[in-house]
């Protein structure tokens, strides 16, 4: 018998052990017609609190973007490679249902969160109050970013994105989809413009090949955020021979830092048609 769980529009039914079947809608489909990243970060996350052997919660993520999801059935396969007392290792593939080629694979480290004495070294940067900065409605292109469907997005600074000296982006997010929570995290880390945008403009093409997750945030503290703003601070360092990087922050109104993240994508120039 089959059992499903319904989260962020993503209904999950078990089809067998390791194995759940999801059906991803058009709303989470990129501009270019493949789904968006961050929706199989979500999904991922989802399976992973569904999995009923595994223990704890996400901590972190790795995943590998072989191929392009489209919208429609997705297939799901879930495999523990080891765990500890703490800490479990899973591997997550996501597959077209249809033909069960892979186009996501994730390793994703789920972690019993024990009370130990907290640190921190960095610090929040400095932004604007979000309820002071215009809605995505009146920015222009604010409602074409990566996941506009779930996030709303008022950017302090670096968008829209063009060529020059700098990379950096400061941007307060909330969720259209709910209090904020592990799924949703995750999911915000594929929200920002790719960095290659600031260097060469919009005449490339660009797709992620990889992004690692840092959940710092328990799943305690991500409820007592609500469904209130957070910051994202954004940066690309390299881009050459078809790769770029980025990194990201992720912080509380508080000045707590929620996540990491590190992303390697591909670009390439747009080819241009020739004159009639």
């Amino acid at each position: 018998m089959s059992s499903s769980l319904t989260s962020h529009s993503m209904v999950l039914t078990a089809a067998g052990p390791g194995r759940w079947t999801t059906h991803a809608g058009p709303e989470w489909r990129n501009p270019g017609g493949g789904l968006w990243g961050g929706y199989a970060i979500g999904l991922a996350v989802r399976v992973m609190e569904a999995e009923p052997q595994a223990v704890g919660e996400p901590l972190s993520i790795t995943l590998t973007y072989a191929a392009a999801l489209p919208s429609g059935d997705l297939l799901v396969r879930t495999r523990r490679l080891r765990q500890g007392g703490s800490i479990g290792v899973w591997e997550v593939e996501v597959c077209i249902a249809a033909t069960g080629e892979v186009g996501v694979h994730a390793i994703v480290t789920m972690a019993r969160r024990p009370d130990t004495p907290a640190f921190a070294f960095a610090s929040m940067p400095a932004a604007p109050e979000p309820e002071t900065l215009p809605s995505p409605d009146t920015m222009p292109g604010g409602s074409e970013h990566f996941g506009a469907q779930a996030f709303e997005r008022r950017s302090a600074e670096g968008f829209p994105p063009k060529p020059g000296p700098d990379s950096r982006s400061l941007a307060w997010v909330r969720s259209r989809r709910g209090p904020w929570d592990k799924a949703l995290l995750g999911m915000v880390t594929d929200n920002s413009a790719p960095r290659a945008f600031y260097a060469l403009g919009m005449s490339v093409s660009t797709t992620t090949l990889s992004l690692t997750v840092y959940l710092h945030a328990t799943s305690y503290e991500l409820a007592a955020i609500g469904d209130d703003y957070i910051l994202i601070e954004c940066e690309g360092r390299v881009g050459a021979g078809g790769a770029s990087d980025e990194r990201s922050s992720y912080w509380s109104r508080d000045g707590k830092l929620l996540a990491t993240s590190e992303q390697l994508a591909w670009y390439r120039e747009r080819r241009r048609e020739p004159p009639e």
